[in-house]
């Protein structure tokens, strides 16, 4: 009888020693979460992602944002990203030029009058688009027409590089506008400036 009791809890205890066993062989799994890519500094917009600019870090599952990007080396980068950002596809131009934007939106090519002020954008920054007379069409019988806002808020998805302004005929950028806003960029006659719109 005392036999087969202590083999009782001779059975009990190595159940338990296994249970316990099996538990701190698998916290450290548990702890490692799953693999996040992240940017590994802080990266400006429209940079191409390089492996440099890429590291992978181990977060818990529920903290994973949505569309997170794996690979996003040799992507363009829609706006700036801070060390420690995940990369998602809303961060990254797709191989379509409106790809994250709504329905009804399209690309266009509207030539900015100041090169230089063309070349501070990147894209993912926001802009206003005005329209102010041309120096040659104001005179005394013809006063000069009020400068107007062509499109609001429009994000840059395409900049120029330095050789597309070099003849000095301004810099062309690409937006992305409504069908309203590229009726009346298309119908603007004056030369086109931009400010810096807040986000």
């Amino acid at each position: 009888m005392i036999r087969r009791r202590g083999r009782r809890w001779a059975a009990v205890l190595l159940a338990a020693l296994g249970t316990c066993l099996a538990l701190v062989a698998l916290r450290p799994v548990a702890a490692a979460g799953v693999p996040l890519t992240v940017a590994a500094r802080d990266l400006p917009g429209g940079a191409t992602v390089a492996a440099s600019d890429v590291r992978t870090v181990r977060v818990p599952s529920g903290s994973v944002p949505a569309g997170t990007v794996a690979a996003p080396v040799t992507r363009t980068l829609a706006g700036p990203m801070r060390r420690g950002e995940a990369f998602t596809d809303v961060r990254l131009l797709g191989p379509d030029l409106l790809d994250g934007y709504g329905p009804g939106t399209v690309a266009a090519p509207v030539r900015i009058a100041d090169a230089e002020a063309a070349r501070l954008l990147r894209p993912g920054d926001r802009v206003h688009v005005l329209d102010a007379p041309k120096p040659d069409a104001v005179s005394e019988a013809r006063p000069p027409v009020p400068t107007r806002l062509v499109a609001s808020s429009a994000p840059v998805i395409m900049v120029p590089r330095a050789a597309d302004h070099a003849s000095g005929q301004g810099a062309l950028v690409v937006l992305a506008v409504d069908r309203t806003q590229a009726a009346a960029l298309a119908g603007a006659s004056g030369a086109l400036s931009i400010a810096l719109a807040g986000r």
